[in-house]
Order: C-alpha cells, then sequence, then structure tokens
C-alpha cells in the first residue's frame, strides 16, 4: 500500500512517490537552541519522528537532516531585532556558544529520552557557514541580492513565483503588515541573507563578510562582519547534504507565509530547481486552550512534566492522540488520560509473559482472537499510511487489546501478542517492550505461593503476600482463570 501525505505544495492528500527509486530525502526544521523547548516544540518532532518511522515501515530508506540552529534567528521576521542567540546569553550571563551547546545538548537528550530515531544528519548553522557564503555567492552572480546599510538582501521582485507557495496576497500587503518597515528595502518582504554586524558592537558569533559579495570594498580595508539569515542556513544544509530537489521538507504551519517561502525562493532561484516535492507542516499545539507563552507560564518542558511525575512516554502518547494537521490542546487532564491509556497498554504487553509460548502456525485454539491481533497489524500500518493517522491507529490498539479482555491466559496467543507490541513499538515508538520487562523469579514464586494460599483459603497469607508483590512493584488481579499479575 501506497503513503499518502497532505502536501502543502498542493493542497491536496497526495501519494507519495521518492524522487530516487526507494529513498527517501527528508529535511526537517530543528530547534533554536537558546532555551529548553517546550511540549509545543517536542510535539512537532514526535509528529516527524513518526513520518520517519512510517516510511521505514513502507520499505523505504530514509536519509534524514535536521539543523541546529545556533545563530542568526531574530526575534522578528522582518530581519529586526536580537539574534535569539544572543538574547539567551545575555539571559543566561554565558557566551552565545556556552548557551548553543548547553541546549543542543539538552534537545539530544529529549530525543533519547522520547525514543526517537536521531537523523542522520544533525547539524549545527555554525558548521556551515562555508556553504551558506556559497549559496549568497551564487545568488549575487545570478542577479537575486543588493545590499543596504545592515546587510545581503534577497530581491524577491526577480523570483516571480516568491508569493505561490503561501498564496500570498503581496498586491494587498503594505510595508509594516506583514513585516516591519526598511526604508532600504525594495519590497517589504525581501529578506535578509547576510546581515552585517551592527558599527561599534563585537558579537560572540560572527564571520567576515567576503570582500566579495559586498557591492563596495569595505573602508580603509577594515572587514565587515556579519552572521547568516535564518533562512539561509536552512537552505544551504539541506541542499549541501541531500541535493538541489528533496523528498519532504517538513516544519510547523507558522513557517508557510515567510521561513519555508523564504527557502524556496532562494534555493530555486540558486538552482534552478524546484526545491521539495512534499512539503509538510504540523498545527499549533495550545496549552489549556490558550497560545503557548513564557508570560502565562505555560512552556511546560519535560524536566517539569517530570517534577510532576510524567514521563517523556506519556507526552508522546498525549500528543499521538492528535493528527498532526488538527490543532492541538495541551491539558494536564488530556496528559493523565495519556498515561492512563499507556499504562493500560502496558498491561496488555505484559500478558505475553504470562501466556504459553504457541507456534506462529499454531491456531488451532482461539483462530479468531489470534486472526484480530494480526489484522490490527496490518489495519494499524493502513491508518499511518493515510497522512499519519495516529488517532486512528491508536483506536485500533484500543480495539485489538480489548480481544484480550476475559480471555485465558492458556487461550492469548502469545506470537499474535508479540508482533502487534513489536508494531506498536515500530510505528509509534511507545517502548511497550522495553518498559515491559517479565518479573523476576522471587515475584513468580511468591505469585506461585499466594495461588496456593488461595485454593487453601488462607485469605490472610494471600492478602500478606499481595503486599509483598506491591513492594516489588507488581500488582496482582484475580479472575475465574488465574491470577494475572501488571506492573503496579
Amino acid at each position: 500500500m501506497k503513503v499518502k501525505l497532505h502536501n502543502t505544495l498542493t493542497r491536496t492528500i497526495d501519494e507519495f512517490t521518492p524522487l530516487n527509486d526507494n529513498h527517501v530525502s527528508l529535511y526537517t526544521c530543528g530547534p533554536t537552541v537558546y532555551d529548553r523547548l517546550h511540549v509545543g516544540n517536542w510535539g512537532a518532532y514526535i509528529y516527524w519522528d513518526t513520518l520517519v518511522r512510517t516510511l521505514l515501515a513502507a520499505g523505504y530508506d530514509v536519509t534524514r537532516v535536521m539543523n541546529i540552529t545556533d545563530v542568526g534567528h531574530l526575534v522578528s521576521d522582518a530581519d529586526e531585532g536580537e539574534d535569539k542567540m544572543e538574547k539567551g546569553a545575555r539571559r543566561e550571563g554565558k557566551t552565545a556558544w556556552d548557551v548553543a551547546k548547553f541546549y543542543t545538548e539538552n534537545f539530544i537528550q529529549g530525543l533519547d529520552k522520547l525514543n526517537m530515531i536521531e537523523p542522520n544528519h544533525l547539524v549545527k548553522a555554525t558548521d556551515f557557514i562555508p556553504e551558506q557564503l556559497d549559496l549568497v555567492r551564487t545568488l549575487k552572480h545570478k542577479g537575486y541580492t543588493y545590499q543596504t546599510t545592515d546587510g545581503i538582501y534577497f530581491d524577491t521582485g526577480k523570483f516571480p513565483a516568491y508569493a505561490d507557495f503561501a498564496h500570498l496576497d503581496l498586491a494587498a500587503q503594505k510595508a509594516g503588515a506583514r513585516v516591519e518597515a526598511n526604508d532600504e528595502k525594495r519590497q517589504p518582504w525581501d529578506f535578509a541573507l547576510w546581515k552585517f554586524t551592527e558599527p561599534g558592537t563585537v558579537r560572540d558569533m560572527e564571520w567576515r563578510t567576503p570582500d566579495d559579495l559586498l557591492e563596495l570594498p569595505p573602508k580603509d580595508d577594515e572587514p565587515i562582519m556579519g552572521f547568516p539569515g535564518w533562512h539561509l542556513e536552512c537552505s544551504a544544509m539541506a541542499t549541501s547534504l541531500l541535493g538541489a530537489s528533496i523528498d519532504i521538507h517538513t516544519g510547523g504551519i507558522d513557517h508557510i507565509p515567510v521561513h519555508h517561502t523564504n527557502e524556496i525562493a532562494q534555493s530555486e532561484a540558486a538552482s534552478g530547481q524546484k526545491f521539495a516535492n512534499f512539503w509538510l507542516h504540523n498545527n499549533h499545539l495550545k496549552i489549556d486552550g490558550t497560545k503557548v507563552s513564557k508570560s502565562l507560564g505555560n512552556t511546560y518542558t519535560l524536566e517539569q512534566l517530570a517534577e510532576k511525575g510524567y514521563s517523556p512516554m506519556d507526552l508522546r502518547m498525549s500528543i499521538l492522540q492528535s493528527h498532526y494537521r488538527s490543532e492541538g490542546n495541551f491539558t494536564f487532564e488530556i496528559l493523565d488520560a495519556a498515561k492512563n491509556r499507556l499504562t493500560n497498554w502496558r498491561n496488555y504487553a505484559a500478558l505475553r509473559h504470562q501466556t504459553h509460548d504457541r507456534l506462529r502456525d499454531d491456531t488451532e485454539k482461539n483462530d479468531g482472537e489470534h486472526t484480530t491481533l494480526l489484522a490490527a497489524i496490518g489495519a494499524i500500518k493502513e491508518a499511518l499510511y493515510d497522512d499519519l493517522g495516529t488517532p486512528t491507529a491508536l483506536r485500533l490498539i484500543d480495539e485489538a487489546f480489548s480481544t484480550l479482555d476475559n480471555q485465558k491466559l492458556e487461550d492469548i496467543h502469545q506470537y499474535s501478542l508479540v508482533a502487534l507490541i513489536e508494531t506498536i513499538d515500530e510505528l509509534l515508538g511507545l517502548n511497550l517492550a522495553a518498559a515491559t520487562p517479565d518479573i523476576d523469579d522471587q515475584a513468580k514464586r511468591i505469585i506461585l505461593e499466594r495461588t496456593r494460599a488461595r485454593e487453601n483459603k488462607d485469605w490472610k497469607r494471600s492478602d500478606e503476600l499481595r503486599d509483598d508483590l506491591a513492594k516489588k512493584g507488581v500488582a496482582i488481579r484475580d479472575t475465574p482463570s488465574g491470577s494475572i499479575w501488571s506492573y503496579a
């Protein structure tokens, strides 16, 4: 079955076909590492990790690049204001280099905690300065740049298709409506490729502007220092590592009208080729129905959730309950429901340690349950192949697990259950298998002793042994077909 994805480029759900046989080139807009990521940020990366897992399950080879923006992301889309890295450095009393290093490491730790597949190339903007300058050089040679007192800009008037991707009505826009006014810009939506360091200041992160990029040589042979624009970085890293044309580019919907529009303009102006065949965008995640804002105190980080007793997998489950193109909402009630759902799934996963080891083709007994579990695997994949339908996939998993309710342990087909768990982990990254190891031999002996106590109607001893199990983190549930353990 073919994977189908909603393509922002066409505004339709299109069947995905790679440019190069079975190989997928994928670029994901990564974090600006000036602070810890909050749940809204992590939500996007959970969705794109699900995309990678889905493509791999469909049999594709995936080469994925994700940038680390450690310079050049200004607080305004108008190429004005302070670099977010410099802002973070001032806030913490450190250098921008130190801030970038700390929060890059924190991001990588978060990827691991959330069980994400790390990109093939996780690259820092500061490591690609030569490539970015080369891109500016190409654009200058082709006549797409001009210089102002504060930098080198892309002339969008030279790129007729500039407004197409975001369906922008440029004629209706006035300077300052979409971005702030800059009298030196030829069009208000022209954007900086390379910004000059303000005269009389020294930045933590700055590089000499090559003379051949300047329209006039510097006065008195004094070097003009500068730094790259945020948009330039992504194009340079994507094309350097993946080629001029790539299969898929992902990001948030807030990137569509400015950041991704500018990426397309500079990339296609430089190469003369289509930059990306598919553009996927995740919707916003609100917090308690409101915008994520530090002033509201709702920028919850993984560390803050851990302090409240929630695991990264609880957050992952919570995010997957909404479709990536739907506006999500984060509340602690929703997070509690996700936590309970995950606990329930883990208890079902634990059944694989308690049922008999039956062979794959042993379907003589309880063939219906066996067939249902295996059919669920195909249905889950089908849901994800249909534009990453995670809510549908989760519902199908609930329904598949519910078929085990009231089943005798000896009637549960172990191979089918294990196959379902492996599929869930492969596609959704919820770590069910790793989180549900078998209990130790001592706990098993306690369960056996308790079974005998119950057979002898020694209820006092049975209760004592239940307490002993609880101390070991094991809960016990008595059913008509026997005692079933789970994780307390």
